[in-house]
């Protein structure tokens, strides 16, 4: 008799992939700051997998989408370089210290947790701001930008450290940075851009984290098998669940979630 055991185990990970990628589909922000709490404390899965796993995840899934903005000339290069001039070494720096300094486990996994409960709400916040920021004009800038270079800079330090912790801060706290520090570009390239800086920043963090033993490759596949129908069904119902009821909601949900961490780390 064949054992299908395993179908029964993976089962919820692929509906948690599938709810998420569709209201991922739906509002375009949200997945990592879904995604971690969820595998930690519904699933149980320890934070240092659950970001390591959910760094790789988010790699993949917006690859495809930095390609397709990419395609579109949605991306503002200078932007994504600036970005990624912070974030990357920053990304990298936590990795040694992570990798290098002896740490107590459990003390990393409330570092976690601490790093959850603050980012959850700033991603709640930003998810509720994010149509107002970016409601900007369509703007034809000749190609040149007002240069708050070191501006961008810091804040992709700021985004290193947040992500490589938490796996979460490249959407939706992205966005909203981006749209207030380049109010005259068009939305698409702000996303564009946000989306173009995300890839290399969780490749980093979950290559990183996979050579620290972080990463569970069969919840990781799981977690896609059910992601991917889940982001295309719900781009296609984008624009029948009113944005104006659905971004309240999942910015309660985060609270929660930040919440329910935060108490469990005590």
């Amino acid at each position: 008799m064949v054992d299908v055991s395993w179908v029964a185990a993976l089962l919820p990970l692929a509906v948690a992939g599938f709810v998420v990628g569709a209201l991922v589909g739906l509002t375009g922000v949200g997945g990592g700051a879904l995604m971690t709490p969820l595998l930690i404390s519904s699933f149980g899965v320890p934070p240092q997998v659950a970001v390591g796993t959910d760094l790789l995840y988010a790699a993949v899934t917006k690859s495809f989408g930095g390609w397709r903005h990419h395609v579109a000339d949605h991306i503002v290069w200078p932007i994504v370089l600036r970005l990624a001039a912070g974030s990357l070494p920053a990304a990298l720096v936590l990795l040694a210290i992570l990798t290098f300094v002896p740490m107590n486990t459990a003390a990393v996994a409330n570092w976690i947790r601490f790093g959850l409960a603050f980012a959850l709400p700033l991603s709640a916040l930003a998810i509720v701001l994010y149509p107002w920021l970016i409601r900007t004009k369509e703007h034809k800038t000749d190609g040149k930008l007002k240069d708050r270079t070191l501006v961008t800079v810091l804040f992709g330090v700021m985004l290193g450290l947040l992500v490589t912790l938490t796996s979460v801060g490249a959407g939706a706290i992205g966005v909203a940075v981006l749209a207030a520090l380049y109010p005259l570009l068009a939305a698409k390239r702000i996303v564009g851009s946000d989306i173009a800086h995300a890839v290399p920043l969780t490749f980093v963090g979950g290559f990183g984290y996979l050579g620290l033993g972080h990463v569970d490759i069969g919840l990781l596949l799981a977690l896609l098998v059910g992601s991917i129908p889940g982001i295309i069904l719900g781009a296609r119902l984008a624009g029948i669940v009113p944005e104006w009821i659905l971004r309240p909601i999942l910015a309660v949900t985060l609270c929660y979630a930040a919440y329910a961490l935060f108490n469990k780390s005590h």
